[in-house]
């Protein structure tokens, strides 16, 4: 009878909450805020490419937790625009320090901004807090409780600096494309493309990715084809805290299985970010096992709970995957794909990844620990410029596992009190 009274209770408390501002919810006993932001604009028209860095962008300001952001481009008129007009490559968002006086004489000599990058292990090359591609729609960034990605510590930033955030769209308008395919694959057939945007001539063997489909390209439309020339925005949704001694903050982690430097000789430099996946053999489709299987070791600096985790692919992907030294399943991220048209459920498309919510202190890895990624592909069809990254969030410091939440998504990421919670 208790429980199904405090059931009731939540439904009218659900009636009640729903339409109340974001700034109104709490988690934990703490005021969870959130608010939604523009890119600057970007245009494009069918075929072309977009892939720009905008900084000093729109963000929320102080001594934060993130616990969410989530982003997808839209119009001109805020409606979402589906993957098979403009697919999403992939959004990066990041902090930075910017110097305060750059005009000053004393800093004349000093960099005008220093990247503020994750805990690794690929910092050179992938350094982004969040970043996701076709899939962002339907793939969860919450981070759970009681934890929290610190930004905004006035004690981080050098003197004379302070943290600014930059976010990095790459978009490509396939509307009317030959091969729709072939252009979020970044072929470089399909792009005219021999050199890099730096003007160095292409290897031989590099025959699709992002070297073929960098800003202001253009991929082969259909001739004759027409098409307006589009205003878009990445329209973004962020979910913070302010910052207490109640919140555990974690460190990013972001691994790279195309990463092919020795586990003991770790630097970043050898995270190559994508690959190729080639068509399989006869012999092999014969058997129905068209599966490409890529694998790499990498390791860990500081070790603690994982309490998060996804990856990212690219379509062809069929899942992706961390285990520890010992063999076990750290965290296994599985795609979905769409069966429409609609934004959110293009077909073919992939429009979403599985996440990892460990139960807290559940998933340990140690100081050093040599971690496998695995990334798979289907190799029914030859794939250019694929991904395999696994993101992870880890709490370095010990901490008793808090009584779980009940949280919501909808109309905005909230949760119920625990001292409520824990009567269920």
């Amino acid at each position: 009878m208790r429980r199904v009274t405090i059931l009731v209770l939540l439904i009218a408390l659900l009636s009640v909450i729903a339409p109340l501002p974001l700034e109104a919810l709490n988690v934990r006993g703490h005021l969870l805020k959130s608010k939604t932001f523009l890119s600057p604009a970007f245009f494009l028209h069918p075929g072309s490419v977009s892939n720009k860095f905008y900084y000093d962008v729109p963000f929320p300001r102080g001594h934060l937790a993130l616990k969410s952001f989530n982003a997808e481009v839209v119009d001109e008129n805020g409606v979402p625009v589906p993957l098979h007009e403009t697919y999403l490559h992939h959004w990066v968002v990041e902090p930075y320090y910017a110097l305060k006086n750059s005009d000053s004489a004393d800093a004349q000599k000093l960099p005008k901004g220093i990247i503020a990058r994750n805990s690794g292990v690929c910092k050179k090359t992938l350094g982004q807090y969040y970043g996701l591609g076709s899939e962002t729609r339907h793939t969860a960034t919450w981070v759970p409780d009681p934890y929290g990605i610190e930004i905004g510590n006035p004690e981080n930033p050098p003197e004379g600096y302070e943290e600014k955030w930059l976010i990095n769209v790459h978009a490509i308008d396939t509307r009317g494309a030959i091969d729709k395919l072939g252009c979020t694959e970044c072929k470089c057939d399909l792009y005219n493309m021999t050199i890099d945007e730096y003007g160095r001539k292409l290897p031989k063997d590099y025959i699709g990715g992002l070297y073929c489909c960098y800003d202001e390209t253009q991929c082969k439309v259909k001739e004759g084809f027409n098409g307006e020339l589009r205003k878009l925005f990445l329209r973004y949704t962020v979910t913070w805290l302010d910052w207490s001694d109640a919140v555990v903050p974690v460190k990013i982690y972001i691994f790279d299985v195309t990463d092919t430097s020795p586990p003991d000789e770790k630097s970043g430099t050898a995270c190559k970010v994508e690959y190729q996946v080639e068509e399989c053999s006869p012999e092999n489709r014969a058997k129905n096992e068209c599966i490409d299987v890529k694998v790499t070791k990498e390791v860990i600096p500081r070790g603690g709970d994982i309490v998060f985790g996804v990856a990212h692919q690219h379509s062809g992907g069929i899942g992706a995957s961390l285990h520890g030294q010992d063999g076990r399943l750290l965290c296994a991220s599985i795609p979905s794909y769409g069966n429409g048209q609609e934004a959110g459920n293009e077909d073919n498309y992939i429009v979403g990844m599985s996440t990892c919510y460990p139960k807290p202190g559940s998933v340990k890895v140690s100081d050093g620990e040599v971690l496998t990624v695995v990334s798979n592909y289907s190799s029914d069809r030859q794939h250019t410029g694929v991904m395999g990254l696994l993101y992870i969030l880890v709490a370095e410091q010990e901490q008793p596992a808090p009584k779980p939440a009940l949280c919501f998504s909808f109309p905005v990421p909230w949760c119920l009190p625990t001292w409520l919670t824990s009567n269920l």
